[in-house]
């Protein structure tokens, strides 16, 4: 039956009643029995009509019954029912949660730094899945760039990039450089290349390689072996940052381990939850796909639960978590919520 014209059909008896059964087995993870929800929700009414609510429930597709047990549990329709309509927010405790975060949020991380803390704030609070995707930023700026000289045929590069953001990048070389050596190098990219576009940096070194290196200077052909280390198309940083995959392998709540094998190489791949959250950047607001809601097989028994933040007021990424159907909706639907908020105002606060 289409969901809005279930919808009407609940009263507010079946809708408290569901309410009541989505909560409990949210907490317990068990099949809640007529017997069960009657006394949990305290209601003056019989067992009997219980039971009754219960059948036209499942009639509406709100609940099933598994086979191994007499009691009912949520559909995903029921889940959406109750997360769309009944689910209530609990703020308590959210002052100090975002003093938590916003401690966590200093003013000397870089973009990518943010990014890592978040996710691990998230993952930390929810005891899920915490996933942050980096601003998408159209263009970057080199501003400065250094080397230091480090062991085993290494190099540091300290890149400045945009508004003085930091990126340090250790390099793998062909042979020990000195520190008068990199010095040369590095005041070579400054007075070519400060200003320019990274992409256009590395478009114009490796253009070089079409023409004869034997014929360039010694400082030409080191600056073009850095250039593809550097701006090659593996050296781009993350497309988001997850953590707390572990919480989701320790949690009751994602018995399949068939599923959880298939959602583990997803975060491996990377490819179908980006396609997912790219869907969320330009959406306002807290967004909550529910099992195969997403469309993706591998999130059929999860919710991802996510919140675009901007940056001067344009949607530049998304943050959420990713956890079980069975997840504690009244409480991570805020801290998602608030935690894009906060993190929008950081990167704002940068200019």
């Amino acid at each position: 039956m289409p969901k809005k014209k279930a919808d009407k059909e609940l009263n507010d008896r079946a809708q408290h009643l569901l309410k009541v059964l989505v909560s409990h087995y949210i907490s317990e993870g068990l099949p809640v029995g007529s017997k069960t929800l009657a006394k949990t929700a305290q209601m003056d009414v019989s067992p009997a009509t219980v039971r009754n609510i219960m059948h036209e429930l499942e009639d509406l597709g709100f609940i099933e019954s598994p086979h191994t047990s007499a009691g009912r549990v949520p559909t995903i329709q029921g889940y959406r029912f109750f997360v769309d309509s009944l689910v209530e927010s609990h703020p308590v405790g959210q002052k100090k949660l975002l003093d938590e975060l916003q401690s966590q949020l200093q003013d000397d991380l870089n973009t990518h730094e943010l990014a890592v803390s978040v996710s691990e704030f998230l993952s930390g609070v929810t005891k899920l899945a915490g996933i942050v995707t980096l601003p998408k930023v159209q263009k970057i700026t080199l501003r400065q760039i250094e080397f230091i000289p480090l062991s085993d045929r290494r190099v540091l590069a300290i890149l400045v990039t945009n508004d003085e953001e930091v990126q340090n990048r250790i390099l793998n070389v062909h042979r020990e450089f000195n520190i008068d050596e990199l010095r040369l190098l590095s005041n070579y990219f400054n007075e070519q290349f400060s200003g320019m576009d990274i992409m256009h940096v590395r478009e114009q070194l490796l253009s070089q390689m079409q023409d004869d290196r034997d014929g360039m200077n010694r400082l030409m052909n080191v600056a073009i072996d850095m250039a593809q280390s550097l701006f090659g198309p593996q050296s781009h940083e993350e497309d988001y940052i997850l953590a707390g995959q572990s919480n989701l392998m320790g949690t009751d709540r994602l018995t399949n381990v068939d599923k959880l094998r298939l959602l583990f190489d997803a975060f491996n791949q990377k490819q179908e939850i980006l396609n997912l959250l790219d869907h969320c950047v330009n959406t306002e607001g807290v967004q909550i796909f529910i099992g195969d809601e997403s469309g993706y097989r591998i999130f059929d028994e999860c919710s991802v639960v996510t919140s675009s933040y901007s940056i001067g007021g344009k949607p530049m990424g998304v943050l959420g978590v990713i956890g079980p159907t069975r997840m504690q909706y009244d409480r991570v639907i805020p801290i998602v919520d608030v935690t894009a908020k906060v993190l929008g105002a950081v990167l704002n606060s940068r200019g």
